[in-house]
């Protein structure tokens, strides 16, 4: 199948996919204000990728497909609470003693580095090469600085276990400060992958 084809086909399969998620993963979670809290901030990033989709603002098959482990990951977190999603078999594997879920999440969070640079380079925005890749990673870290935030107030707010299960520093004190570092390295990830593929990868 050629790949104009393909995607267009693709990103509404990952939506179909996200849907059936949200509606059988919203179904008894293990704490309902955390699956509110969780699942509202990547529903309206659902929904602005949708508007864009609509607009004929499109992003390759990969930026698609790198943007939705962060989707289905927190979807996925939102139900059990990110601690306690089933996740030994990744901690064991690296001999992690807290469960490494929220942190892996983190890290998809920077994926989306590529469909920013991948926009701002179709637009032509920014000319200078170094900066086209330094812009993405301050927005990652940018946004991940700015979640960290919203994390602590309504943990203050919310208090007893669902700020704490929102929270989700499984006692670690530096906890904001490593979900930062994996957002970021997320974003270098992204960035590499553009490096390398971004050329020939072509939105619809």
């Amino acid at each position: 199948m050629p790949a104009a084809a393909s995607s267009h086909w693709f990103p509404k399969l990952l939506l179909a996919v996200y849907l059936l998620e949200f509606v059988v993963l919203g179904i008894s979670p293990a704490e309902r204000g955390t699956w509110w809290a969780e699942n509202v901030p990547i529903f309206l990033i659902v929904l602005a990728l949708v508007v864009l989709y609509v607009r004929g603002t499109r992003f390759s098959n990969l930026a698609y497909a790198l943007m939705s482990v962060l989707i289905f990951m927190h979807t996925i977190g939102g139900h059990y609470t990110f601690e306690k999603v089933p996740f030994d078999w990744f901690n064991q594997l690296f001999g992690f003693k807290r469960n490494m879920y929220d942190r892996v999440a983190h890290f998809s969070v920077g994926f989306y580095a590529y469909a920013i640079i991948e926009l701002t380079d179709r637009y032509g925005t920014i000319r200078n090469r170094t900066i086209s890749y330094l812009f993405p990673l301050c927005v990652i870290g940018t946004v991940a600085m700015a979640y960290e935030l919203i994390e602590w107030v309504y943990a203050e707010v919310a208090g007893g276990d669902a700020g704490a299960a929102f929270l989700g520093s499984q006692g670690d004190i530096w906890d904001a400060q490593k979900d930062m570092l994996a957002d970021t390295s997320g974003a270098v990830f992204a960035l590499l992958l553009y490096a390398l593929f971004g050329r020939n990868s072509k939105s619809a």
